[in-house]
């Protein structure tokens, strides 16, 4: 084997443009075939993970006689995932790579102005769905993977990289990295830094929030809008709970001390984003109504404990009505002569996600750091409210996650997505420089 870092730069070189360009192109080619939004859209991720595979596997122990260990692990037909290794000399040096999926958000063609599903090559631009979220990601995980197979590094880390399926949906379990890490398949990455490449920016994430996905139901009763007062009106009280609630949730989970250290741009918020009611006249006051909205969470809060709180508020709510601010001199939630009440509800209907803080203090923080300002020129950590799902589960199993990413925020789950193609030629020497610092960290 070639001799290794700190030549390693040199050994593999630059990202190719040629190849990278073209495994791209073929990966958002499939785009139209793996937008994940069950039950209407359920991905077929192989179609992707055939392209990666074409590049992997003729370099591969099992087919090419090449180092890379591939395998093609499924739980569900069509949706496989891929691990690919480059063995290192000592066991226990271990990296990984994680986190690029193989799944896209929707896109409507009509809503942008380039074909979503093929790529088109505009300068530095590559344009189409999933070029910043993840195929992208993918195409670049992959051509390293291929250069170390190709040039073959004398590592005494092992080099891992895991390709996901079912990263943008969680209602449908069992598919992805949760069931990879159930079945044991990833758990040598815990002697490591496991670096989760599914962000964007070219900066390390260093914290993410947690999302509670809620609906807040009112029930009053339905009349005449011209005779109010023999109402119960469930707009006002879906309104004026909603109030009530969020002033309580505020004191309950005000900004953490924590999330100045992390440069969270903002602190826990809960709010509605969706209003719905059975529809009727515009002088008919409705029966019920329902508002729905999220909690986004910095990840020095519970899930648990929010839930279990929205609750309590309701049941409070419920059982005080009486005490609930109204809206005018006949607005009102309780008609005595007719023994009616308001009601309200809540109910969670989506899977929870909790937010990340990554480790400050870990070897994998601080080799990202660098590189990242080694390459990029300029380090700046960043952290968002935004969620990450299975990173945290990662994580309380014991892994240092780290995150970063290629792409362009701006143009993350967007219409007329695009990345650049000089900024996946940065991640892919990060990514060297990560591997480089690692060898001389366990001479």
């Amino acid at each position: 084997m070639a001799s290794c870092s700190p030549s390693l730069k040199d050994l593999v070189g630059p990202l190719d443009r040629d190849s990278y360009v073209s495994l791209l192109s073929k990966v958002i080619g499939e785009a139209r075939h793996v937008q994940n939004n069950p039950p209407d859209l359920v991905p077929k991720e192989d179609r992707v993970a055939r392209h990666v595979l074409d590049v992997l596997l003729p370099l591969s122990t099992s087919t090419g006689g090449g180092p890379l260990i591939v395998s093609h692990v499924s739980y569900a037909d069509g949706r496989g995932n891929i691990i690919a290794e480059y063995p290192g000399s000592d066991p226990d040096r271990i990296l990984s790579f994680v986190g690029c999926h193989m799944d896209v958000v929707t896109a409507n063609p009509s809503d942008w102005d380039f074909d979503p599903f093929s790529l088109s090559v505009d300068g530095d631009k590559l344009r189409g769905r999933g070029t910043t979220d993840c195929l992208g990601h993918v195409a670049l995980v992959a051509e390293l993977m291929r250069r170390l197979g190709e040039t073959k590094p004398a590592l005494k880390n092992t080099v891992v990289a895991v390709f996901i399926a079912n990263e943008e949906n969680s209602s449908v379990l069992g598919v992805g990295v949760d069931a990879l890490v159930k079945d044991g398949l990833l758990n040598k990455l815990k002697k490591g830094p496991l670096f989760w490449i599914d962000t964007a920016d070219k900066q390390p994430c260093i914290g993410t929030g947690g999302m509670v996905a809620w609906k807040l139901r009112t029930t009053g009763k339905l009349f005449h809008s011209g005779l109010p007062h023999k109402a119960i009106n469930p707009l006002e009280l879906a309104m004026e709970a909603l109030r009530e609630i969020q002033s309580r949730f505020y004191k309950d989970f005000p900004p953490h001390p924590k999330e100045q250290v992390y440069g969270f741009a903002t602190p826990s918020t809960m709010k509605p984003t969706q209003w719905s009611y059975p529809g009727g006249g515009v002088n008919q006051i409705p029966g019920e109504c329902t508002i729905s909205g999220d909690v986004r969470l910095t990840p020095f809060y519970s899930t648990t404990d929010v839930v279990k709180k929205l609750q309590e508020y309701v049941d409070d709510i419920n059982a005080n009505i009486e005490n609930l601010d109204t809206r005018g001199p006949v607005s009102k939630y309780v008609l005595p002569d007719e023994n009616l009440r308001g009601q309200l509800s809540i109910s969670f209907d989506e899977a929870m996600m909790s937010g990340v803080a990554c480790n400050l203090e870990s070897l994998g923080f601080h080799v990202l750091c660098k590189a990242t300002e080694e390459v990029v020129g300029y380090v700046k950590p960043y952290s968002i409210t935004g969620s990450l799902p299975l990173i945290r589960e990662l994580q309380d199993e014991g892994f240092d996650v780290q995150t970063s990413g290629y792409g362009i925020m701006a143009t993350y789950h967007a219409r007329n997505e695009y990345c650049l193609f000089s900024d996946m030629c940065q991640g892919f020497q990060v990514f060297l420089s990560i591997i480089t610092q690692l060898e001389a960290d366990s001479d």
